[in-house]
């Protein structure tokens, strides 16, 4: 890229300081039309910004020349106070100077086609922006630190190993290789298949850190869904009335729990209804359940297993409400917790099991392989070709060379070594201005 680019990389409106940053080839000299020439890279000095003969600002301003700098190319932070008008100004004045305001990303984008991360560390510097707890910011670091990078980049060694072996049988029959050398990547590619059914196995763990696990309360009427959501939420999120069928559609709200981030959805009481409107809130209650990784099924001293039944997985957990009215024995197939939303009874121990139950879900030894529905799709067309390649590997080893070439390419679209142009826009649309 041959132009110098802009943004404000602090949130807008007042505060104590706001921070423009500049990258691309002119930033030495816009800093010297500023008045901020000769600064010693990487630390920070302070100058007073001027243009045309307007002093716009006494800032603290850092000059990090390329290739060592976030970006790869020369860049600069002007550290300026945080008025409107400060910023406004110095702004009017970079685009004076002949910069253009950055795109969404465009700083990170501009890192990763100088070669400064990969792709798959540039989608972490998203997660980290938008990590709200510890188990979203720990992940996004490890992959910004290239624990998923170094993943797919063990599967694909694996895979042009075996490529190797192919292919020098192929390619030179009269050489003394070993007779039917290709048949020896058959292991190799074997044990190559099972990593990545393991990968896709797992997929769910990194995806549901990043995105939240979804925990959905399901019952009967007047099971004490609602007084339930309400206390786990900590607040009067949803309305609790005597009257059965109350609510009517699918209420959610984000919390955290054990470090991990959590959707929680309240839904209509499972029940044959004539009302259409309660009719439609059953039917996505039933819809969410489905979608759920974890159920509470909610249910009333007395009540019997009813329509919820039907949804609750073997370890989903049974939460008896009222405690404090009427004790009912726990059943003896499957968890189950009593609970009083009035006294408080139980909500504690719950909030302990779901957190205990987070931990066994979305906590691993390794890293995993999948953080986005983008690398579960190139996993998928790994293993597929894996699996083709392995077929054809007894048959025409020959015929096997294509499939595990399509393999390696879909492992290396992951990290953007190949074919990157078509998903540059898919990666860097959802990214924040300045980053």
């Amino acid at each position: 890229m041959t132009d110098t680019v802009f943004a404000l990389a602090t949130p807008p409106g007042r505060g104590a300081i706001a921070i423009l940053r500049l990258s691309g080839p002119a930033t030495d000299k816009v800093l010297s039309a500023l008045g901020a020439a000769g600064l010693t890279p990487r630390m920070a000095s302070l100058r007073t910004l001027a243009h045309d003969g307007r002093i716009l600002d006494q800032a603290l301003v850092l000059r990090f020349p390329g290739p060592a700098s976030y970006t790869g190319e020369d860049c600069a932070e002007l550290h300026l106070h945080g008025g409107r008008a400060v910023v406004e100004a110095v702004g009017e004045a970079l685009l004076a100077l002949g910069l253009r305001p950055a795109d969404p990303g465009e700083f990170t984008r501009r890192a990763f086609e100088n070669g400064r991360m990969d792709l798959a560390q540039a989608e972490a510097v998203a997660d980290l922006i938008d990590a709200e707890t510890s188990a979203q910011a720990s992940q996004a670091l490890g992959q910004l630190d290239g624990a998923l990078s170094e993943t797919y980049a063990g599967f694909r060694r694996d895979l042009l190993h075996a490529l190797a072996l192919v292919e020098a049988e192929i390619d030179f029959p009269d050489e003394e290789v070993p007779d039917n050398l290709a048949r020896t990547a058959g292991p190799v590619l074997d044990r190559l298949a099972d990593d990545l059914k393991a990968a896709l196995a797992d997929a769910r763990r990194g995806e549901r850190v990043r995105e939240g696990y979804r925990i959905v309360l399901i019952g009967e009427t007047n099971a004490g869904k609602s007084s339930l959501f309400n206390a786990l939420v900590a607040r009067e999120a949803a309305i609790v009335t005597p009257i059965a069928g109350t609510t009517r559609d699918v209420l959610d709200a984000d919390l955290v729990i054990g470090g991990y981030a959590v959707t929680l959805s309240d839904t209509a009481g499972l029940r044959d209804s004539n009302d259409p409107v309660e009719a439609e809130g059953v039917r996505r209650a039933r819809e969410r359940a489905e979608q759920a990784e974890l159920r509470l099924w909610v249910r009333a001293p007395g009540d019997p297993d009813g329509a919820a039944a039907g949804f609750v997985r073997p370890d989903d957990l049974l939460v008896l409400t009222k405690a404090d009215l009427e004790p009912t024995a726990p059943p003896t197939d499957r968890a189950a917790l009593a609970v009083s939303t009035e006294t408080g009874e139980g909500l504690g121990v719950l909030h302990d099991w779901i957190a205990a139950r987070l931990a066994r879900d979305l906590s691993g030894a390794d890293f995993p392989a999948v953080t986005r529905e983008r690398h579960r799709r190139r996993l998928a067309e790994a293993l597929s070709a894996v699996e083709q390649g392995r077929t054809a590997l007894d048959r025409a080893p020959e015929m096997a060379g294509d499939d595990l070439r399509r393999a390696a390419d879909a492992l290396a679209r992951v990290t953007g070594a190949i074919g990157v142009e078509d998903i540059l826009g898919e990666v860097f649309s959802t990214f924040c201005i300045g980053k």
